[in-house]
């Protein structure tokens, strides 16, 4: 079901911009308690009423549907005691499915639905992921270049403060090189012009769900064949609501600098600091305040170097710089 297009309103929240009626669904796989179990747990969070026809689907107060569906992907587990016992069963094959959402709306509903799948014993495996779908109906050809410039100047960056592991990397890609230079040679002025160059290579039909072009961080198989969003799998499947939430924040923020920005760079950030280097960054984008504080650390700690310094010290001296990054203006 595609996204609505209801035009952008901007609210102001902490220092970053979240669209009141920009749109997102979320897809958290899992594993560890079953397909039912797992309904059971979301019906609980909702007040939602589990589907009479044998469908692992709540629907919602509110009238919107969470389903719950099998996922080959997700390797099966459960535990027994402190130990994981691989089954193969594929009711423990699990990926939680979420309507249409808004940040400020639903923001604490989906926290809410992730603590209590790990309170009922879901966890994640190393196949799992977290794929975040966005409203790709205020998308214009520029600003579909620009997020495919924005991903591919921080592939080194995201992959590794996201802890993209090994395992995952066949279904979520780093940005093509060739696609990149093809892309920013051409400057595309139309969506079938970036529909061109974003199919090219690959022999396959383009109207195939599981079309071989979708495995990268950014999908836009299904902004062109699919539900007209634009993915971004490039997480890890995680049950800690705080991170889920610096996700969502994170995609949220990428699609506002892909659509509000003229321009986009695809240069890679200066690296000899990481932690540097994405702190001021998420600072540009949008992440400043309290509200946000505990996502730009989820978003750091797994990056080397210092946050507030960029040189660290001179002669002894504390030297603050002023310089961040190279700018995505082009």
């Amino acid at each position: 079901m595609p996204l609505s297009a209801n035009t952008p309103k901007k609210n102001l929240r902490g220092g970053i911009y979240v669209f009141e009626t920009t749109h997102f669904g979320i897809e958290v796989e899992f594993t560890g308690i079953t397909r039912t179990e797992a309904t059971e747990a979301v019906a609980k969070v909702t007040d939602g009423t589990v589907s009479s026809n044998g469908r692992c689907e709540v629907r919602a107060p509110d009238g919107r549907v969470w389903k719950v569906v099998y996922d080959s992907s997700v390797r099966g587990f459960r535990r027994s005691g402190k130990r994981l016992i691989a089954v193969h069963n594929s009711e423990y094959q699990c990926e939680l499915v979420s309507p249409i959402l808004t940040y400020q709306r639903d923001i604490d509903t989906v926290q809410a639905i992730i603590r209590k799948l790990r309170k009922e014993g879901a966890f994640a495996c190393d196949t799992a992921g977290i794929h975040v779908h966005l409203d790709g109906a205020p998308h214009t050809p520029r600003s579909i270049r620009n997020f495919i410039n924005i991903i591919a100047s921080k592939n080194d960056l995201l992959y590794k403060a996201l802890e993209i592991k090994a395992d995952r990397m066949v279904y979520c890609k780093k940005m093509d090189e060739y696609l990149v230079c093809r892309m920013n040679a051409v400057k595309p002025q139309t969506f079938e012009q970036i529909s061109e160059i974003w199919y090219a290579g690959y022999n396959e039909s383009r109207d195939r769900h599981y079309h071989d072009s979708r495995y990268h961080f950014l999908n836009l198989h299904s902004f062109f064949q699919g539900t007209h969003t634009v993915e971004l799998r490039g997480f890890n499947s995680e049950l800690h609501a705080g991170k889920v939430r610096s996700y969502i924040v994170l995609a949220l923020a990428l699609n506002n600098q892909a659509l509000s920005q003229k321009n986009a760079s695809c240069r890679k950030v200066q690296a000899e600091n990481e932690k540097f280097a994405m702190r001021t960054y998420l600072n540009r984008i949008g992440f400043i305040g309290d509200e946000f504080k505990s996502c730009r650390e989820h978003l750091c700690q797994h990056l080397d170097g210092n946050g507030a310094w960029r040189f660290g010290s001179i002669d002894g001296k504390s030297v603050r710089t002023t310089r961040t990054e190279e700018s995505d203006d082009a």
